[in-house]
């Protein structure tokens, strides 16, 4: 090897190594590389090309983020038009077959023929991109536009490290690859937090983002590439442009096979169906799964899988006969905000709710959509009389995301309901005082929730802390319902806590639809509920910051609830994951004498348990100690309850979520998600019978 090649091979051989390990962390999610590792090979290739400027090339890792500030995009001429498809706003499974009964008639098929074979996939909410390779690099990248022209976004395009800069074992002259960036879920909000915290800072030309889909577009028009680099982008490709001199495979699946054994991120939620059939059920399931994915979709796609059929059933008005969107009821709609009410929740919380005009939004009609607090509420600028968009995904609750923009270019506006209001004022909307209850209303030094000081003296709060007082993972108390609670409350027969163990047949038979039998039940849930374990009793209580796995440590830790009551802030610190505020909110409440009386009513009542059982004095083996396990599906002879149990009475920990950091992911039947995010990451798959035999080893 000369002096002279040796900088040269350097470099080649630095390119590879980074462009295979980044392939392998972020579209495999596998990484083989320390990341201090990965950096020093980084610095390296950047030191070995500013002294060889010769050196650095289009496919070089130091490339992704170019640092120059352009002054505008230039315009790029689609060698093959970016057409968009048609899209079936019929969201039953009759738009499904609408389209294959099109599909069928174009092809000339009769009612005998054979199914069509489709390949589905999702229809991501993000932008449209094009990236054109030349010899296996990547060259250029460009928007839709208006499917004719598009906007040069290259150097922003490059910081997207799911995208290879170098396709994997690909020497065509020309490839055009096709794709959608987007913004998962999880990141978007972490971007939106670090632009509040700007903005709290006093940056004031930052702002949030409406949607993951508005934060990943502007991200990608960004003229200064270093800030498109800081936003968290993703991509996925899914379909061809210009090809020369590639041979493409004669099916879409099989054009998406490619595209992945390319390096190229292809989405695994894909499949290859036959006939109507197949589509309703991979609209239905994808549907039933859609608000568990990491990112926005409002639909699927549905294409006819040979390529020669696609040829043959060609276009119509610029949008192809072969391919639809299905869409799903719409998550995001547009209101009109009538008023803004306050509610209270179990902890006195006081969450600003607005109250819409009902508008049909994620399958259902919504009237209320929640604010947040005062300072969402003040930050997003709702007003009474405001349209505002609204959104439901699933079972979240409807949130207010914004006011539609039109709606704010002058303070005093007029909307349909006349002037527009003052900026929202929770304090003085309320005269300070709880609409409950009529306690003042306070606000901790650096909360952003105001809170009611009624306690338990609060209806409001005494509702929601007997139901969380008798959930199944507290006092599991069997029958004690909303609405029964409602009437207890209401009624002034239940005060406090220790009220409910009063409770007898004939007291209970008073209220609307209580016969005896479920009288009976409920006062045997009752007597069945008093003797229980000190954590779930602590978690029972409902003090502030204290969750299931705090109020078990806090067990652990004290072994007795005398000790706990007497325990100072220092001495709380001291306790597993207990930091200063979870320390604080737990001596203030054990402080306040009405909290005291119904510790010792409750104890006066019956409930107890073995005062030193699971406390650090506990010297029985701990043979999963370190060790964290997922549990998914369902298993043979232990609930889930049951299994998480045994794990922590073992030493383990329970997550609800799989990562590099799981250790064991016990799977039983009908595993999930979880499962499949397990294999991905290698992480180590048991089932039920080798997690027994994991507790039965003692160390």
């Amino acid at each position: 090897m000369s002096v002279v090649s040796s900088p040269q091979l350097r470099a080649q051989l630095l390119r590879e190594q980074l462009n295979h390990h980044a392939y392998l962390y972020y579209i495999l999610d596998q990484p083989a590389l320390p990341d201090a590792e990965y950096d020093r090979l980084f610095r390296e290739l950047e030191a070995l090309e500013a002294q060889h400027p010769e050196l650095r090339t289009a496919d070089s890792p130091t490339q992704r983020v170019l640092g120059k500030v352009l002054d505008g995009f230039a315009p790029v001429r689609h060698t093959v038009p970016m057409l968009s498809i048609r899209t079936e706003t019929d969201t039953e499974a009759s738009g499904a077959e609408h389209f294959d009964a099109r599909v069928r008639r174009e092809l000339e098929l009769s009612s005998a023929a054979a199914p069509v074979e489709y390949a589905c996939e999702l229809k991501f909410d993000g932008l449209a991109i094009n990236l054109r390779y030349e010899h296996g690099v990547l060259v250029q990248a460009a928007t839709r536009g208006d499917g004719e022209t598009g906007e040069d976004v290259t150097q922003n395009i490059r910081t997207i490290r799911q995208i290879p800069l170098r396709l994997q074992n690909v020497s065509a002259p020309v490839l055009e690859v096709r794709g959608e960036v987007y913004m998962r879920r999880d990141e978007f909000e972490q971007l939106n937090a670090r632009q509040r915290e700007l903005i709290a800072a006093g940056h004031k030309n930052e702002k949030t983002f409406v949607n993951p889909r508005n934060a990943a577009a502007g991200a990608v028009r960004q003229l200064d590439s270093s800030i498109a680099a800081r936003r968290p982008l993703s991509f996925f490709a899914y379909g061809l442009g210009d090809v020369q001199g590639w041979d493409v495979p004669p099916t879409h699946s099989g054009v998406l096979d490619a595209l992945a054994e390319m390096g190229l991120p292809v989405c695994v939620e894909r499949a290859v169906v036959k006939g109507a059939t197949g589509l309703i059920e991979f609209h239905q399931r994808i549907g039933n799964q859609r608000d568990a994915l990491p990112f926005d979709i409002d639909g699927v796609v549905y294409k006819v899988n040979s390529l020669a059929l696609q040829q043959r059933l060609g276009f119509v008005t610029r949008e192809p006969r072969w391919a639809v969107a299905h869409k799903y009821p719409a998550q995001e709609q547009i209101t009109r905000v009538l008023d803004i009410d306050i509610q209270v929740g179990r902890t006195g919380k006081l969450t600003p709710v607005a109250k819409l005009e009902p508008v049909f939004v994620g399958g259902t009609t919504v009237s209320n959509a929640t604010l947040h607090n005062e300072d969402e509420t003040r930050r997003k600028d709702v007003r009474v009389g405001d349209r505002v968009i609204v959104r439901r995904a699933g079972d979240v609750i409807p949130e207010v995301v914004s006011v539609v923009a039109d709606q704010v270019n002058q303070v005093d506006q007029v909307t349909a309901v006349g002037k527009r209001s003052a900026p929202f004022d929770l304090f003085k909307q309320l005269n300070g005082h709880c609409p409950v209850c009529g306690s003042d209303i306070a606000r901790e030094m650096g909360e952003a929730d105001w809170r009611c000081t009624g306690g338990l003296y609060c209806s409001a709060q005494r509702k929601q802390a007997i139901l969380h007082f008798a959930g199944r993972r507290a006092m599991d108390i069997e029958g004690l319902g909303d609405k029964l609670v409602d009437q207890l409350v209401d009624s002034d027969r239940v005060k406090t806590l220790a009220d409910l163990y009063t409770l007898d047949v004939a007291t209970l038979m008073q209220l609307e639809r209580m016969g005896e039998k479920s009288a009976q039940n409920l006062v045997d849930g009752l007597n069945a509920s008093k003797k229980t374990t000190l954590a779930r009793f602590l978690y029972a209580l409902g003090i502030r910051q204290v969750g299931e796995a705090t109020a078990k440590d806090l067990a652990k830790h004290f072994g007795s609830l005398d000790r706990i009551l007497h325990a100072s802030v220092e001495e709380l610190l001291l306790v597993n994951d207990v930091g200063p505020i979870v320390a604080q909110s737990i001596h203030v409440f054990f402080a306040q004498p009405h909290n005291r009386e119904v510790l010792d009513a409750l104890r006066a009542a019956g409930i107890h348990w073995d005062e030193h059982a699971g406390s650090n004095a506990d010297a029985s083996p701990k043979p999963l100690a370190g060790k964290t396990f997922v549990l998914t599906g369902t298993l043979p002879a232990l609930s889930r309850d049951e299994a998480k149990e045994l794990i922590e009475a073992a030493g383990g920990k329970v997550s609800g979520s799989v990562s590099k950091k799981t250790h064991y992911v016990v799977a039983g039947a009908e595993a999930g998600s979880k499962l499949q995010k397990a294999q991905e990451l290698g992480v180590m798959i048991i089932d039920e019978s080798q997690l027994q035999a994991l507790l039965s080893h003692t160390t």
